[in-house]
């Protein structure tokens, strides 16, 4: 936004620092109000018909409206949570399913989604049950974070189980 000197319109609508109207003055007449005012003359719509300035303290404009940008971002990382995929298999050792469920939960604990998938290869697909045990189990062992969004699914070759973080955290 143009402030002060580099402002180029020669006639402008001006809003006082209270949000009164000042109405039409010239670029100059305008500096001069804003400089006894202590404060920056800043062009907030140069493409109206009369542009429109403001006299202000830019500085403090500037800081605010970074805080908004800011908490605005923030408000928008909660509300779009993430969904972490953690594929198992239908042979899972122990402790990779130990490692996947502990991952899991921290996740969850963050309140973000789990789906937990199972690709079938060759022979496993003539027992899909042992796939849809590996999950039921994964999604028993994080009862204490998560609550089943998704029942077990078949699509394809995969199988898969959304978890959704408890609701009374």
């Amino acid at each position: 936004m143009p402030i002060n000197e580099q402002i180029k319109v020669p006639e402008l609508m001006v809003i006082g620092p209270n949000g009164e109207q000042m109405g039409l003055k010239k670029l100059e007449d305008a500096l001069t109000l804003s400089n006894y005012a202590g404060l920056d003359l800043v062009l907030m719509n140069a493409g109206g018909n009369p542009a429109v300035a403001k006299i202000m303290d830019y500085n403090k404009y500037k800081y605010e409206r970074q805080k908004k940008q800011k908490e605005a971002q923030k408000r928008q990382r909660e509300t779009n949570k993430e969904m972490k995929e953690y594929r198992l298999s239908t042979v899972i050792d122990i402790h990779d399913f130990e490692t996947r469920r502990k991952n899991a939960a921290s996740y969850l604990d963050k309140g973000h989604k789990i789906k937990g998938f199972i690709r079938f290869k060759g022979r496993q697909m003539a027992h899909p049950e042992i796939g849809r045990d590996v999950l039921l189990k994964f999604a028993d062992a994080l009862a204490d974070y998560a609550d089943i969004e998704t029942e077990p699914k078949m699509e394809g070759r995969n199988m898969y189980i959304i978890l959704a973080p408890k609701k009374d955290k």
